[in-house]
């Protein structure tokens, strides 16, 4: 009995320590796209995160933390030996948190669902070899590391693509932003219900059907957009009665200034003709670019671009609650579904074939997750936020949409994706639409190089630490 207690004990207080990393780690990632863009501040992401990662953990993080205990490995391989399965189970955990440690230090935003599924099955291979490996699970879980970023890229890329045609490059985009956001609130607000109370809210014994959940969806989206439709309505439109309609847009003037800075790098390091000529041509861009500027009414639009971004602010905020409460959903899992299979096998003293996940349990992972953000979260903030490309309230709320979309969606089906591939992805989404220019390669280099090595980095120290707990508990 004592050394039950002793093993309960330890898998809640490494479930804990798991759970601060996926804060300081994971929730860093949905958080740092309204931190770059400016949308919030620190403080605030950390208020919000709080409450709706909380809230996503609670009411709808029991169906991946079911596929996280048992639908990687066969528990039929530890019915005749608990105490492996336990040790196995708390030797993954600890070893992804270390390696996830590491990770938020150097302000890697590696995955951790990722890294949890790389140190199950590698304890699960050690002792029970490739047959002990759900085989078909798992391939689903590894594609979906694939897919699941490419689609959040597509949302993304084809949100914002629709925003830059139809209002960053309008000729009033004031005007066309107060039309548009309306639609965009109803369609936010009405995903965002319909995926929290259809089979969602189990905790809370509310089972609604289909037709009820998006009627309630519906109704709460047209009331989303009523409330944008008065705000906008407050928000006085430019006076464009002296503007001569242009055949450019502001974009041109920004596209002439790179020009402009490129050609001076040239005609500094050039001599005889090849400077004159280059002296030349700079003359004349600089000339079209000043009649560009008169002709666009540059410094007005520019002025027109800032009120656009300030109303992109208030919906993206809503996105960034929308990112939260997904990840919450998902990827407490990742802490808590190894500690509810092993609390089971404690308390039964057997294997069962499905463990209970109890509401404590999730808000206590909740609790962990918020810790985490709130203690270290800020080394990831920086390098989603800032490096991997500009983000501005447009931005990130199209990221943040077609994130949040592909989260719900995989968490509803019980799959434990990763929320940093689909973050990233949908942030290279949005930085395709504006070309491969805007993209810093070398970040996105060493995310990509972080991802790799965190399957067998946390594997080998999931081997490592079970050894080591097996010295301990098994003589």
């Amino acid at each position: 009995m004592q050394i039950d207690l002793v093993l309960e004990v330890l898998v809640l207080v490494i479930g804990f320590y798991m759970a601060w990393n996926i804060g300081a780690n994971d929730v860093s990632n949905a958080m740092g796209t309204s931190v770059g863009s400016g949308a919030l501040t620190l403080r605030k992401a950390v208020i919000i995160a709080a409450v709706l990662e909380f809230s996503g953990a609670f009411f709808v993080g029991g169906n991946v933390s079911e596929t996280m205990q048992r639908g990687l490995i066969h528990p039929d391989m530890f019915r005749t030996e608990p105490m492996v399965l336990i040790l196995g189970m708390s030797a993954a955990l600890l070893g992804t948190g270390v390696w996830l440690q590491i990770a938020s230090y150097f302000g890697w935003p590696v995955s951790t669902t990722h890294a949890i599924v790389g140190a199950i099955l590698g304890f699960g291979g050690l002792i029970g070899g490739v047959d002990a490996i759900q085989w078909g699970e798992t391939s689903a879980i590894a594609i979906s590391w694939v897919v699941t970023p490419l689609i959040s890229a597509m949302i993304s890329y084809v949100v914002f693509f629709i925003l830059q045609r139809n209002i960053l490059y309008a000729m009033n985009p004031i005007e066309a932003t107060k039309k548009f956001i309306p639609l965009l609130s109803f369609i936010v607000f009405s995903i965002f219900t319909l995926s929290l109370i259809f089979n969602g809210l189990q905790n809370l014994n509310l089972n609604l059907s289909f037709s009820q959940a998006l009627g309630i969806a519906l109704a709460i989206g047209v009331a989303a957009s009523g409330i944008s439709y008065l705000f906008t309505r407050r928000v006085p439109l430019p006076n464009v009665e002296n503007r001569p309609p242009s055949r450019y847009t502001p974009q041109t003037v920004v596209s002439l200034e790179k020009a402009i800075k490129h050609l001076q790098r040239v005609y500094v390091v050039s001599f005889d003709g090849t400077h004159d000529k280059v002296g030349g041509l700079l003359r004349d861009v600089r000339e079209l670019s000043n009649q560009m500027r008169k002709e666009t009414h540059f410094a007005d639009r520019t002025s027109d671009y800032h009120s656009v971004e300030k109303m992109f602010v208030y919906l993206q905020i809503v996105t960034a609650c929308f990112v939260a409460f997904a990840h919450g959903s998902n990827d407490v899992a990742n802490a808590i579904g190894p500690v509810a299979a092993v609390l089971d096998t404690i308390k039964n003293g057997y294997i069962s074939d499905v463990a209970i996940v109890p509401p404590w349990l999730l808000a206590f992972g909740g609790a962990g997750i918020v810790v985490g953000l709130a203690t270290w979260g800020w080394r990831v903030i920086e390098t989603i936020g800032k490096k991997i490309t500009e983000l501005t309230p447009t931005r990130g709320f199209c990221a943040e949409f077609g994130a949040a979309t592909t989260i719900l969606v995989a968490s509803k089906l019980g799959m434990p994706v990763s929320t940093t591939h689909c973050l990233v992805g949908a942030i290279l989404g949005v930085g395709l639409a504006r070309g491969m220019r805007a993209l810093n390669l070398n970040v996105i280099r060493d995310i990509v190089l972080s991802w790799v090595i965190t399957l067998p980095a946390s594997a080998g120290m999931t081997i490592l630490i079970y050894y080591g707990l097996r010295e301990i508990f098994i003589r």
